[in-house]
């Protein structure tokens, strides 16, 4: 196409570049974030200098709000009417600008995020202290530009005789940039500019002796020394707002906590309606009740404990899960010579100072310009006035102003401006009274003119006169710091009896993984032969416990799984267990190998686990503490050697207590040595050898035992079901990694070998014995007398008619009902 017709051929790219750029930085510069000048947002400046220019200022009457909202859209700020009246609001909100530039009468919102109302029915007018921000606006201490219609102007910045923005903080978002940036306190932050125009080249740790850190609005506490000395470096830092709570006596010795202060910007509704849902969902137990209490009198939320509640536990829960303590990130980016850019508390104040020495420089040539002005008038008055039958002879010769004008210049040499005044001046003014007035007028002048010509040409005196207004500003609107600061981070810990309410239980779990908690009184009302358990399972773990313990199962596949008691389900005593397999990973060949259960983890004691393929390891049992991800994941116990590798035993051993290690291989060797032997290792080791196997040999099981005992009794079940009980005591102590010594008498033909071996708990006690063709035979440790290590044992059943054993089972295992319990 041609030329002419004025289109050009533009790539999208370009196109959607060059645009999105323009509008970014629009966005930036005219809407979200503050200019480092005057702290504030291009629609919030409009909204004060229209209020100014209409003088609905802090000494007048209010006027209706949407008079003022439409001054702004139809002048300065051609956006909708919401937008601006929104942010005329938050100027006026005392819980969210530290020292409000908006003073509305009528209901303007609430900490509970209540809407203000219309603004119709709200009036409004400037606060006394945003007066300072446009005072000597009208003295071109600032730039103007053309509002957007060219038909007025409009400020680009409002004088400020304060750092509004550290003062009053700001919030902002835009195309690639944020702001959050906290009010602090007006005297404070006065002190430190005050200390920099005296020490240009203060230390930011000098500066940070003033401004403490932020000052909120709605007080609290502030924690984090390292954040707010990062943030005042850099502009990036991270601090702690935690809730101003105490907790108060009630009769009956019952207790509340009561919070009078809570964190900046947080919905006050939403708060207690967190604390109510938390009381609600038994999340914690003891909270009775929670009332907002609040009124004029100030802020006040009371949260009522039961009797016997640990109220510092339940503050600290409240605490870590709800919005009584938050995170507050500094992020302090402003407008700095019309760019966005992250500052530090000396760069903010820095810029702060060249700003207002450009300004008084400004308004003091300005007062320069008029009083000189003024000062030549006054001298042709006077002048005139001591010639005055002369001048009144001219002037009465004259034709008319003009000419008489032109007769004063050439008679008198008065100038053009002096003999405007001259006939101009008024019969009345020609009094000795008058005469005086002009002559200490004159005087008051020479004075003033010769100070502004000091503060001109000497940047002390320019400073001072900074200094003064700063400290004017300090005196007539500083106020107590309401926010505490707190060097450290205090960590949240939540104890656990604080999170469950205890109650005795009694867990279950199966060998094929099937898990459940059953309470007293369903146990109780039933028997407990009538437990649930599938076919070819059986109960590994039976124990009474409380909700406040946990559990630690090891699995066949060398993993680990945490369980805390109270996370269990609740199942009846009659039904079975939910299967782990429900909440992790578990494979279908994977067995539970053992439970043991803890309030509190030992730290020095350790496990003693012992795999298939001949390894062993100790790890101390704080190592299997729950991970972050306790509840979806099984975690590594040890490492296996290869898929054919399992693991076999776990046993806790005492640090305190001696050991020794006594296992039995497949092909009849048994081998004892010291615990001692045995190094710890971590989660993730596999350990080490722990006996020398022939090829086609791999231990069947083992256990550790103290050697000052008289007599530690074993079962040995071979594959043809022979069975035989052996006391480990007798056997020689060798060293780790050996092979041992023969526990069967070898036969040439059909030689026995061993399928289970299991420690003796007591003489009295059943155990069932399960074949691969799923015949079960009951033996009794009592009925067999002690063996020595070449006997095979008696028969216990037939391997051909019966099957070979594979598996054997505790039948005494299942925790009996006591008085205790049937009371429960």
């Amino acid at each position: 196409m041609a030329e002419s017709s004025g289109i050009q051929k533009i790539t999208l790219e370009n196109v959607m570049g060059d645009r999105f750029g323009r509008y970014s930085k629009y966005i930036i510069q005219e809407r979200a974030i503050p200019d480092i000048r005057d702290g504030l947002k291009p629609v919030q400046r409009r909204i004060i200098f229209a209020m100014q220019e209409e003088n609905n200022t802090h000494d007048k009457a209010y006027r209706k709000s949407a008079k003022t909202v439409g001054n702004v859209i139809g002048n300065y700020h051609p956006h909708g009417d919401t937008s601006v009246y929104d942010a005329m609001v938050r100027l006026s909100q005392e819980w969210k600008m530290l020292e409000p530039l908006v003073d509305m009468q009528g209901n303007n919102g609430s900490m509970d995020g209540d809407p203000a109302a219309a603004m119709r029915y709200t009036e409004a007018r400037l606060s006394k202290i945003a007066n300072e921000l446009v005072k000597d606006i009208n003295l071109d201490t600032v730039d103007f530009i053309l509002n957007f219609d060219d038909t007025d102007e409009e400020p680009t910045v409002l004088p400020a005789k304060y750092p509004n923005l550290l003062v009053n903080g700001a919030t902002g978002i835009s195309a690639g940039y944020a702001t959050d940036i906290p009010p602090h306190n007006l005297g404070e932050i006065i002190d430190a500019t005050v200390h920099l125009i005296d020490h240009p080249e203060a230390h930011l740790k000098t500066l940070m002796k003033y401004v403490k850190g932020p000052d909120f609005p709605t007080g609290g506490i502030v924690q984090g020394a390292k954040g707010l000395k990062k943030a005042f470096d850099t502009g990036r830092g991270r601090i702690v707002i935690r809730s101003k709570t105490e907790i108060e006596k009630m009769r009956g010795g019952r207790e509340q906590i009561v919070i009078t202060e809570i964190p900046y910007d947080v919905n006050k509704s939403s708060l207690v309606s967190k604390i109510h849902d938390i009381r609600i969902n038994k999340k914690i137990d003891g909270i009775a009740d929670v009332r907002d209490e609040t009124d004029r009198a100030g802020l006040r939320i009371v949260v009522e404990l039961r009797k016997s509640v640990n109220a510092e536990g339940v503050l600290t829960y409240l605490l870590k899960n709800t919005d009584l303590q938050i995170s507050y990130n500094y992020n302090v980016i402003a407008i700095d010579d019309k760019q966005p850019k992250q500052l530090g508390l000396r760069d903010i104040l820095n810029s702060y100072l060249n700003f207002r020495r450009e300004v008084v420089t400004r308004r003091t040539n300005t007062l320069l310009k008029k009083d000189t002005e003024r000062e030549h008038i006054v001298k042709g008055l006077i002048k005139a006035i001591s010639i005055l039958d002369k001048v009144i002879t001219t002037i009465r010769e004259s034709k008319n102003k003009s000419h008489a004008k032109v007769n004063l210049i050439n008679d008198f040499e008065f100038s053009e401006r002096q003999a405007e005044a001259i006939v101009n001046l008024q019969l009345y003014r020609l009094t000795n009274t008058d005469i005086t007035e002009l002559e200490k007028e004159a005087k008051d002048l020479e004075t003033r003119i010769k100070e502004y010509n000091e503060i001109l040409n000497n940047k002390e005196k320019l400073d001072q006169v900074i200094k003064k207004e700063l400290k004017d500003i300090k005196k007539n609107y500083a106020t107590p710091r309401l926010t505490q600061i707190e060097d450290e981070i205090e960590e949240l810990k939540v104890e656990k009896e604080v999170l469950i309410s205890e109650e005795e239980v009694i867990v279950t779990l199966t060998r094929e993984g099937y898990l459940k908690r059953t309470s007293l009184r369903s146990y109780q009302s039933s028997s407990p032969d009538d437990i649930s358990i599938r076919n070819g399972d059986h109960v590994l773990f039976a124990e009474k416990l409380s909700t406040l313990d946990q559990m630690i199962i090891f699995t066949s596949k060398g993993k680990v799984i945490n369980r805390p008691i109270h996370e269990l389900p609740d199942i009846r005593w009659k039904d079975p267990g939910q299967h782990l397999s429900q909440s992790i990973s578990f494979e279908p060949s994977e067995r539970i190998v053992v439970a043991y259960s803890y309030r509190k983890l030992p730290k020095e004691d350790t496990f003693v686990l012992i795999t298939r393929n001949g390894n062993i390891k100790q790890t101390k049992i704080s190592d299997f503490a729950p991970k972050r991800s306790y509840k979806t994941q099984s975690f590594t116990a040890i490492r296996l050697e290869d898929k054919s590798d399992e693991l076999v035993n776990v046993y806790e051993a005492n640090h305190e207590t001696t050991y020794d290690v006594f296992l039995v291989s497949h092909r009849g060797y048994g081998l004892r040595y010291s615990l001692a032997e045995v190094s710890t290792y971590g989660t993730n080791a596999k350990g080490v050898r722990s006996m020398n196997l022939k090829d086609g040999d791999y231990v069947i099981s083992g256990c550790i035992f103290e050697p000052t005992e008289k007599s530690v009794q074993v079962m040995l079940v071979t594959h043809r079901g022979a069975v035989k009980k052996m006391n480990v005591i007798d056997f020689d102590i060798i060293s780790r990694a050996k092979r041992g010594l023969l526990i069967l008498r070898e036969l040439k033909a059909n030689p026995h070998r061993v399928a289970l071996m299991f420690s003796v708990m007591s003489n009295d006690e059943k155990i069932t014995l399960v074949t691969n063709k799923d015949h079960e035979f009951t033996i009794q440790p009592k009925d067999y007398g002690i063996s020595d290590r070449y006997s095979n044992g008696s028969f216990v059943l037939d391997e051909e008619t019966d099957g070979h054993p594979v598996s054997y089972r505790r039948d005494d295992l299942i925790y009996e009902k006591t008085e205790e319990t049937d009371n429960n």
